[in-house]
């Protein structure tokens, strides 16, 4: 019900951008709440709400059809006279006198466009953005069309939106949003799997994209690797607690291997493993140890905690990692240099995590 008044009440936090979260001194005025809404005591006694009742008078600001200074200028536009004279002074020594032009009868009058700015309806169109299967699915849902269902699945990797939010928004019951978010889920993810091997792109389209200072010093790179997590609920299972418990991260998390192209697009995902497990293992369990991901000659770019040479070794495939130590005392000049064009190359497969935890149910 706490939820409910806050979706009604529609205050932003300026801090968090979300809903506004009220405190124990925050109330709200009896002005917002219908005759409807409160209990007859029939004693006299002091009106109180009813458990149910949502706060529903707002004076909501609605966008003007027209502001008062745009309606006085159309109307001095209009009064003004088709002829024009003006007198032009050149740096007050010569005077140019500009003779009135009539304009011609023959002239076609201009046709206004309807003013559409603020009508909804006027401005919508329709773009297919879903095919036959989106209408085969395993849950139908006759209160919202395929498109609308979509959308509210897209609002919640989105915003993270709240169900409750999303129950009022679409005007549906909030089991329903949980089944239809559910239901696109999983079709989205069977839909989007089918285009897996696309995203892994042939060594020569690489190299026609590739940036001309990465051609000269990591022209062999096919991939640049990163592993990324993101926080889940605290599962009720104990094994699986501690299966996806992150030293890293100190919390529950599921982590994903992510490959970039040089120029910054996506080419690899792997599946989804608990947070306990290392970036090796993913790898070893991953399609990128396949004899057809990688030519002989090509490099991989990672951090150095996807020590995985070995592993490529066979593939004849070098894997550029910053180097360690190794029981010196420090890097050898050349080293440093080295890690320092890996560290500014790879620092792309990060900003392109970054960009997809703009989502904020990935947060």
């Amino acid at each position: 019900m706490r939820q409910k008044w806050r979706v009604a009440i529609r205050r932003v936090d300026k801090e968090t951008n979300k809903l506004w979260n009220p405190g124990k001194e925050d109330i709200v005025c009896h002005s917002h709440f219908t005759e409807t809404d409160y209990k007859d005591t029939g004693s006299g006694e002091r009106s109180r709400l009813k458990p149910e009742a949502v706060p529903s008078i707002f004076d909501f600001k609605t966008p003007q059809q027209e502001s008062d200074r745009s309606k006085r200028m159309r109307l001095r536009c209009a009064r003004e006279s088709s002829d024009v004279t003006d007198t032009v002074h050149l740096y007050d020594v010569q005077e140019v006198v500009v003779e009135s032009l009539p304009l011609s009868s023959d002239s076609q009058p201009v046709e206004e466009e309807p003013e559409i700015e603020h009508d909804d309806k006027e401005v919508q169109c329709e773009i297919p953005v879903v095919g036959p299967a989106a209408f085969d699915l395993n849950y139908k849902c006759s209160l919202l069309s395929p498109q609308d269902q979509l959308f509210l699945t897209l609002i919640k990797l989105r915003q993270a939106a709240e169900d409750v939010e999303l129950s009022m928004l679409f005007q549906v019951s909030e089991s329903t949003v949980s089944k239809i978010i559910t239901t696109w889920i999983n079709f989205l993810y069977f839909q989007l799997k089918e285009l897996e091997d696309d995203f892994w792109s042939s060594m020569k389209t690489i190299k026609q994209h590739m940036p001309i200072d990465f051609s000269k010093k990591f022209g062999n790179t096919r991939v640049i690797l990163d592993a990324t997590e993101q926080p889940i609920q605290k599962p009720s299972n104990v094994d699986a607690q501690s299966k996806t418990w992150s030293s890293y991260k100190h919390k529950n998390t599921l982590k994903t291997m992510i490959g970039i192209t040089p120029n910054g697009a996506v080419s690899y995902i792997s599946s989804a493993y608990a947070g306990s497990v290392s970036d090796r293992q993913i790898i070893e369990r991953s399609t990128l140890l396949d004899s057809n991901k990688f030519s002989p000659g090509e490099s991989i770019m990672a951090d150095r905690g996807i020590m995985t040479q070995d592993l490529f070794a066979t593939q004849n495939v070098y894997v550029n990692t910053p180097s360690l130590l190794k029981g010196k005392s420090q890097l050898d000049p050349e080293e440093i240099v080295r890690d320092r064009r890996v560290a500014s190359k790879r620092i792309h497969v990060e900003r392109v995590i970054g960009l997809a935890k703009t989502f904020k149910i990935l947060k």
